[in-house]
């Protein structure tokens, strides 16, 4: 539990970057170059290749280097770790509510009984 909560908090840390989400955003049409990625943000290459490197960090994504061009690659596989995680929030907040909307619901009934 405690290696799954250190993976999805990095996870989580990593996406908090409007930066890095818009990379991972023009990731999911395809793999693409450092230099076709950075076009699209308003900094320097130096900057833009940390948002780079904490997203390979975090298992966003991989690069791959052929010559001089470094590619990046989407890791949607990593991505499940936050759906499965929104998922299971979902589960617990759908029976919370359920929950209170028992106790409401019975709370009535009882209400509308001891007025009867």
């Amino acid at each position: 539990m405690a290696q799954y909560s250190a993976e999805i908090d990095g996870v989580f840390v990593a996406l908090a970057d409007p930066t890095r989400r818009g990379v991972i955003r023009r990731l999911g049409r395809g793999p693409t170059s450092v230099g076709e990625l950075a076009r699209d943000f308003p900094m320097t290459l130096p900057s833009f290749m940390k948002h780079v490197r904490t997203l390979e960090a975090n298992g966003l994504i991989r690069t791959v280097k052929a010559g001089r061009v470094r590619t990046c690659v989407l890791n949607r596989e990593r991505l499940a770790l936050v759906d499965d995680w929104l998922a299971e929030q979902r589960r617990i907040w759908e029976g919370r509510t359920d929950r209170l909307e028992r106790l409401v619901t019975d709370a009535k009934e009882e209400t509308d009984e001891s007025r009867s």
